[in-house]
């Protein structure tokens, strides 16, 4: 008999309402920062990949996000609309303002926060949407023998 899968945590978690680091929280994620830093693609990536619930992959997002970069320079304007999905799904508010000014002036900040939320929010961006399906169905624990049936009382 097969085992039933716990889906991993939903993304929207009623009452959140608070980003569980700052903008600027860096210190307390160096390596996340530091691939960041050197390739935003691939943050980027990841994180899509877990907002979109496995529709899109990492590397077709970070792919997308590699051109815009080198041909418009507007990545921004892409990146700012998962930033305001991530929001929605958590109840965030927008801070310190809007999704695209966030982007616009601290684009890798950005990533990186949205990348430490979903982390918070029990979901690892470097598994990928399914990596994460398969970390959570693991915790699904099955008894090993069926469970005993009382027999009716006898007087």
């Amino acid at each position: 008999m097969d085992s039933p899968v716990k889906p991993p945590p939903p993304l929207y978690a009623p009452g959140t309402g608070q980003w569980s680091s700052s903008l600027c929280g860096c210190l307390s994620d160096i390596s996340s920062c530091c691939c960041t830093l050197w390739f935003p693609c691939v943050t980027f990536g990841r994180n899509a990949e877990i907002l979109d619930k496995g529709t899109s992959s990492c590397a077709a997002s970070g792919a997308v996000y590699l051109v815009l970069c080198m041909f418009t320079g507007c990545e921004c304007v892409f990146t700012s609309i998962y930033r305001a999905k991530l929001r929605h799904e958590y109840a965030l508010p927008a801070r310190p303002c809007n999704d695209f000014l966030v982007h616009l002036f601290c684009e890798c900040c950005a990533l990186c926060q949205e990348y430490r939320e979903l982390k918070y929010r029990g979901l690892d961006p470097a598994l990928g949407w399914h990596g994460n399906l398969r970390k959570h169905a693991e915790g699904v624990v099955m008894p090993v023998k069926p469970p005993v049936v009382i027999e009716e009382m006898k007087r």
